[in-house]
């Protein structure tokens, strides 16, 4: 009621500094995998159960925390998430049996990522800014999230190195807390919120978005989309390790995906205004099965890793945009946070699969070939499933009388 409708600029600064936060930081968990599980002398298989559960958990309470955002505005949601990922991260750093391991990495950390990631920031962009603006302003939201993988996976390494893994994750907790005021930025006017246009239940929304075909199939398509960047984003340290590649290369390799996919999804966002947004996904999930067929092909060297990295990087999180701005062009910004966190959990599941097949098969099998052709097969799958999505507003009326 006292606060002033929120800018452009503020929505967007102040959501990308949250993105770029809270991605950053989750996004340099795989260089930690082999100095936790040698500390603790852990499986492989451990700490991916961990990282398999952050993403179910991350996906399932991003539900919930969709409906809190939509209904009582981003502010109160995301502070409590630094709160909470803070708590997680002090947790991951002094666990010393894999139960609290998994109940802190896993479940803490989900939560806390759920109130401080895309859904949440989204809803807010999505109220905030024009439909003619909207997959542009989505593309530099998530644009700002690959700057963090940039900027925060090198300095990771850098922390793990100068200060050891344990106290390297308590300066991330102090880091995580910053969210917190970041999202005084993205307080939404109360009477504005009270008032928003919403001609449907959360029920009703619900019924209608499962019922209708191409929302399953963004959500198929998305579920490929966690796989794939989750087991590439947790296990590639270590595979390029097993290969004897230097640690560097791992960190430079994961920030290598960050640069370029700054750019990846902030073209994704802006060609979702021109083209159809079927078509970027299906490009974007079949050029992935292309580049990793192609990577596994090659010899592994330090070059071929890069090279790998910055045309993965142009693919990386380059969905997110074109797959949210689908769901709002289709549904509507009312239930946007809620119906983008279910679209969500759907590549938190495949995100699962990913990193916990990833340590998996590599404990049963001593390799990460098969979860490596898996991700090619279902890059192609995903690619064919985009190409029939309806991106045209739903006839609510026509569907509710149905």
């Amino acid at each position: 009621m006292q606060h002033k409708p929120l800018s452009l600029a503020q929505v967007l600064a102040c959501g990308a500094a949250i993105v770029t936060l809270s991605m950053g930081i989750r996004h340099g968990f795989g260089l930690w995998l082999q100095p936790i599980t040698q500390a603790q002398n852990w499986g492989r298989e451990d700490f991916a159960l961990a990282m398999a559960v952050q993403n179910l958990s991350w996906g399932f309470f991003g539900i919930f925390a969709g409906m809190l955002a939509d209904r009582f505005g981003a502010f109160r949601v995301i502070a409590a998430g630094a709160v909470i990922y803070a708590l997680g991260l002090w947790g991951m750093a002094h666990a010393s049996h894999v139960l609290p391991f998994i109940l802190s990495t896993g479940v803490l950390i989900g939560l806390a990522q759920s109130g401080t990631t895309y859904a949440v920031v989204y809803g807010v962009i999505g109220r905030n800014v024009p439909p003619e603006r909207r997959s542009w302003a989505m593309g530099v939201a998530a644009a700002a999230g690959s700057f963090g993988q940039f900027l925060m996976v090198p300095t990771e390494g850098m922390l793990i190195s100068q200060f050891g893994w344990q106290e390297a994750l308590m300066i991330l907790a102090a880091a995580a807390l910053i969210m917190a005021p970041l999202a005084l930025g993205l307080r939404e006017p109360a009477l504005g919120l009270a008032n928003a246009h919403r001609e449907q239940t959360i029920i009703q929304a619900l019924r209608e978005a499962f019922g209708y075909r191409s929302f399953q199939l963004l959500m198929a398509g998305y579920f490929v989309c966690g796989f794939q960047v989750v087991f590439i984003g947790v296990h590639m340290p270590s595979y390029l390790k097993d290969h004897g590649l230097a640690p560097q290369v791992a960190s430079f390799a994961l920030a290598l995906i960050g640069l370029f996919n700054v750019f990846g999804t902030y073209a994704a966002g802006a060609l979702g205004q021109k083209l159809a947004k079927k078509k970027i996904l299906a490009f974007i999930y079949f050029s992935r099965s292309v580049c990793i067929v192609l990577f596994l092909l090659a010899p592994l060297t330090p070059t071929s890793v890069y090279l790998f990295s910055a045309v993965m990087g142009l693919l990386w999180l380059s969905t997110v945009p074109p797959t949210t701005a689908s769901v709002a062009q289709i549904f509507g910004v009312a239930h946007l946070s809620m119906l983008g966190g279910f679209v969500f959990f759907s590549h938190q599941i495949g995100s699962f699969m990913g990193v916990w097949l990833g340590g998996y098969l590599y404990d049963k099998t001593g390799s990460y070939d098969i979860v490596w052709y898996l991700a090619i097969a279902l890059g192609v799958f995903a690619a064919l499933v985009n190409l029939p999505v309806n991106e045209s507003a739903i006839r609510r009326t026509q569907l509710q009388a149905a």
